[in-house]
């Protein structure tokens, strides 16, 4: 049995139902959770698990903190990296020794606003500490306050990826921190699974997906040509769900808000476009494979999302992972708990061993 088909960790975090979509994080349904403050769902996830709870003041304080640390560092930066490879870079730049999951949400977020305003050749802003956590994230990229709309869409995605069950990035930290690696360590090896399209770096593909296709009537044509290369199409398929990411319709709904209030940085057009590209892949896969249903996963809608909300595709990973970094921490204590390291059996299939020809010595 191969690893993505056995349970990896119990965890008493977050876990979503495959069958029916229903996810839930500490005994809330994602639902019950969605239009709550960043801050107060960390707080929920972290209970139990990490002492010091998380509040509005703590992380902006801890904000403040980060980009004291991390602003030496901005003037001596390799001019050669992309936006999530500058984010690791700086989170490395933190001692371990000082790293706490406060410190480690703080500073991920830091760290991507900061990198994202640096390889545009931009200064970094400080923070603002009086202001929640999804505001001031989006002061820090663009420079200005942003409005209670564009908050109140950023909360909903930082809430809804915030932690999602034991997958890629978060079993990365859990098997690092089983090692005793610490939780600067466990965090920076997360970070690094989000570097390829299938975990974390797929909200731009689907931008570039859109593009590529252009026009409405050129979609069942795209979407054809791209199956026949063999090509993924991006925002569609889930490990997690055998049905429609429920995560998915949140993104949307946020979307839509942001286009009712007049906030939206997407092009005129783009949801209604998204919508009829969505309609095309799910017809073109329903008559080509019945027998194996595709449905549209988190990530299509929420590149959507964050390009409303001004974010650059560069910086699309880098904001998962500045959501994501308090479920790490969680997980990371969670695993520390259990005194034990991760190591799953394999099975060699190689070839065989070859029989070494006996010396004549060895025959006697």
């Amino acid at each position: 049995m191969t690893m993505e088909r056995i349970s990896a960790a119990d965890t008493s975090l977050s876990g979503g139902d495959p069958a029916t979509g229903e996810m839930v994080m500490r005994g809330h349904r994602l639902p019950d959770l969605i239009d709550r403050s960043y801050e107060e769902v960390v707080a929920i996830l972290w209970d139990a698990e990490i002492p010091a709870r998380m509040s509005l003041d703590a992380l902006g304080a801890a904000r403040c903190d980060a980009f004291a640390r991390l602003s030496p560092r901005f003037a001596v930066m390799p001019s050669d990296l992309t936006v999530i490879e500058l984010q690791r870079w700086l989170l490395a730049s933190l001692p371990g020794a000082a790293m706490t999951p406060l410190l480690l949400v703080a500073g991920t977020a830091v760290a991507a606003a900061s990198a994202i305003r640096l390889v545009r050749g931009q200064a970094p802003v400080a923070p603002d500490r009086s202001l929640p956590h999804a505001a001031d994230l989006l002061r820090m990229i663009h420079g200005a306050t942003p409005g209670e709309t564009e908050t109140r869409m950023l909360d909903r995605y930082l809430v809804a990826m915030v932690d999602h069950g034991v997958n890629a990035s978060t079993l990365t930290a859990r098997v690092v921190a089983s090692t005793g690696g610490g939780l600067s360590a466990a965090a920076l090896a997360a970070l690094g699974a989000l570097e390829g399209p299938l975990h974390g770096g797929a909200p731009g593909l689907v931008l570039d997906m859109l593009d590529a296709i252009g026009k409405a009537d050129h979609a069942e044509d795209w979407v054809v040509a791209a199956l026949a290369r063999g090509e993924r199409l991006m925002g569609f398929g889930s490990r997690a769900y055998h049905i429609r990411d429920p995560r998915a319709d949140i993104m949307k709904d946020s979307v839509l808000a942001l286009q009712r209030s007049g906030a939206s940085w997407a092009p005129d057009g783009r949801l209604a476009f998204a919508e009829t590209v969505e309609r095309t892949v799910l017809s073109v896969m329903a008559s080509r494979r019945p027998d194996r249903p595709l449905h549209t996963n988190v990530e299509f809608y929420a590149a959507l999302l964050l390009e409303a909300l001004g974010v650059p595709r560069a910086g699309f990973t880098p904001l998962f992972a500045a959501s994501r970094a308090a479920g790490w921490a969680a997980h990371v204590r969670e695993q520390e708990r259990t005194g034990r390291m991760l190591r799953p059996t394999s099975r060699y299939v190689g070839p065989p061993p070859v029989d070494r020809p006996k010396t004549g010595k060895e025959q006697e």
